[in-house]
């Protein structure tokens, strides 16, 4: 039933075997390389372990129900009533880690909002969605770190940067880079008029140093001063740091971070930055070489892909990938994603357990 369980339990099992060998144990980055596969691997092995545990239950549970002996019937169809729902919990768990491959089921992310078209609007709304994806990972009990940003005029972001930790980060959020619409009545709107203005969100898995190797040789560095509140500090210090990834080549990369004090810091976290964004660049580019997997995905994570809108006026949520709609915006903004994202999980479930791998 579950072949690429199987093959990832018996590779699982092979890596256990390596790493209790004593050759493996005295090559450091062998060893390394193996218990960080057996880690990835192990996320998917033990809800599929235990699966198995109580199929094997629940079918013997049914035999003993259909047999002769009534307290037997009666003893095995109060155990059927607890087994079966832990079943079907398992299998629901199961199809969902079949939508990530075990190496990419990254526990931290870097994301990126960036106001688009509508001027004050579009940087009120990118504000609006920063607020959303912070509350929801909080609600999860994740880690949120912000990162950089650059603040609107009338309020909201031009861009901001920040970056999530938590257990199955990126398996609920992969389906929410792309352009994100907003059509409602502005505070500065006299008349009543509803305008559309637009953001953009990137989300990237962030990978350590080991999945991505930049090449010192490849980056220039800047200093200067950090703008915005900090003080007489912030005028005295050159504490903001500016990376320029192959700067003049096509592949070119800019990364600005600003911290108050310490431009360590801020050179960090542009790095994680950088590297979040020459693996997101990588993943797009094998996406596009296997167009087979590209059609199994909801959308491409593309930018410039129109995903959602927000509709205030009526209260209304549309994600265009799976014509689902919503009349709860209001909760939806205030960090309730659950339902559009389950609804997103749901559909491309079911395009991998089908094998269509059609897109809406």
């Amino acid at each position: 039933m579950w072949p690429v369980f199987e093959e990832s339990l018996k590779r699982f099992r092979e890596l256990e075997s390596g790493l209790s060998d004593p050759a493996t144990a005295a090559d450091p980055v062998k060893y390394s390389r193996l218990a960080k596969e057996h880690g990835q691997l192990g996320k998917q092995i033990r809800p599929y372990v235990e699966y198995l545990q109580v199929r094997e239950q629940v079918q013997q549970a049914e035999q003993l129900a259909q047999g002769d002996d009534a307290d037997m019937r009666e003893l095995a169809e109060a155990e059927l009533q607890e087994l079966r729902p832990r079943e079907l919990e398992l299998t629901s768990r199961l199809e969902d880690l079949l939508l990530v491959e075990p190496g990419e089921d990254y526990e931290r992310l870097i994301v990126e909002i960036r106001a688009g078209t509508g001027g004050d609007e579009a940087a009120l709304f990118a504000g609006d969605l920063y607020e959303m994806y912070t509350r929801f990972a909080r609600t999860r009990g994740w880690t949120v770190e912000e990162m950089n940003f650059s603040p609107g005029e009338a309020g909201g972001f031009k861009e901001i940067v920040f970056g999530i930790r938590g257990e199955g980060a990126y398996r609920e959020l992969r389906y929410e880079s792309g352009g994100h619409r907003v059509q409602r009545v502005p505070k500065t709107e006299t008349q009543g008029r509803i305008h559309t203005s637009a953001a953009t969100v990137a989300i990237m898995p962030e990978p350590d140093e080991a999945q991505i190797e930049v090449n010192p040789n490849d980056i220039e560095i800047e200093t200067m001063r950090a703008g915005g509140a900090g003080g007489q500090h912030v005028n005295k210090t050159e504490s903001a740091v500016r990376l320029w990834y192959r700067r003049g080549t096509p592949d070119e990369l800019e990364v600005k971070c600003q911290d108050e004090r310490s431009q360590h810091k801020n050179r960090e976290r542009a790095m994680r930055v950088l590297r979040s964004r020459i693996f997101e660049r990588n993943q797009q580019r094998a996406h596009q070489q296997r167009a087979d997997h590209r059609k199994s995905l909801i959308g491409s994570g593309d930018r410039s892909d129109r995903i959602r809108t927000y509709n205030f006026p009526q209260n209304r949520l549309t994600d265009h990938r799976i014509n689902l709609t919503l009349y709860r915006l209001d909760a939806i903004v205030g960090g309730e994603l659950d339902e559009v994202i389950q609804g997103l999980k749901d559909y491309e479930k079911k395009q991998k357990l089908s094998g269509t791998g059609a897109t809406p």
